[in-house]
């Protein structure tokens, strides 16, 4: 890389690291879509019950490629599909061993598709292995990062709760959060200090599956 390279990489990270507290406030309109259904993904447990089948009922585990093997039924795709579509791929495949299969799917341990998770990287409590940034002990900031299942009607406080708050080098109010926009990714500016610190529950937002929210250290 030429030096006049190096600069323009150095300027352009400038210009991001100035302007974002500039960033846009998240519209209020933007909702959870009202045909929002959690699908499969690799992780999650799943239950299949075959009613008058005991013998091939059973519980399986979705593989990193998205499938699950069961009795009868070899590598069927799990990932993406709902319980309710997943049960009735599940029918036609055992149909062709058992007369009328009526599958339940239940799932547990929720992992879901990485499209609807929910990620937080940046500054958070508890730091990233390197460092310790939530409990004092840290010496410099230390980069984390962690991913949920999204929960209907999640909101920011919800999310920090459950991530454990952010660590003592965050910047909490210079954080951002990434959302999918009419298939375009759009960058948000929040204020999460504001949220915790103030209690100010104007900067509590709705989080929406997909999200990716951004904490940065604080400039010192």
């Amino acid at each position: 890389m030429t030096f006049l390279k190096i600069i323009k990489v150095a300027l352009s990270l400038l210009v991001l690291l100035v302007s974002g507290c500039a960033l846009p406030p998240l519209s209020e309109g933007m909702a959870v879509p009202s045909d929002y259904t959690y699908r499969i993904g690799p992780g999650d447990s799943v239950q299949i019950f075959v009613w008058g089948n005991p013998d091939i009922s059973t519980s399986a585990t979705v593989r990193p490629d998205g499938k699950i093997t069961i009795p009868l039924v070899e590598d069927l795709l799990a990932s993406g599909k709902t319980p309710a579509e997943l049960a009735r791929l599940m029918e036609k495949q055992l149909g062709k061993y058992v007369r009328d299969p009526q599958v339940v799917i239940m799932v547990a341990g929720f992992q879901g598709i990485y499209s609807q998770q929910v990620r937080i990287v940046g500054q958070l409590s508890g730091g990233g292995g390197g460092g310790g940034g939530g409990g004092g002990g840290g010496s410099a900031p230390s980069f984390s990062a962690k991913s949920f299942p999204y929960k209907k009607d999640m909101t920011l406080l919800d999310l920090m709760i459950q991530v454990g708050g952010l660590s003592q080098f965050a910047d909490g109010n210079r954080a951002s959060i990434v959302r999918n926009v009419n298939g375009e990714n759009q960058h948000f500016g929040i204020r999460i200090n504001d949220l915790i610190n103030d209690a100010n529950l104007n900067a509590n937002i709705v989080i929406l599956p997909g999200d990716i929210v951004i904490i940065p250290a604080a400039i010192f």
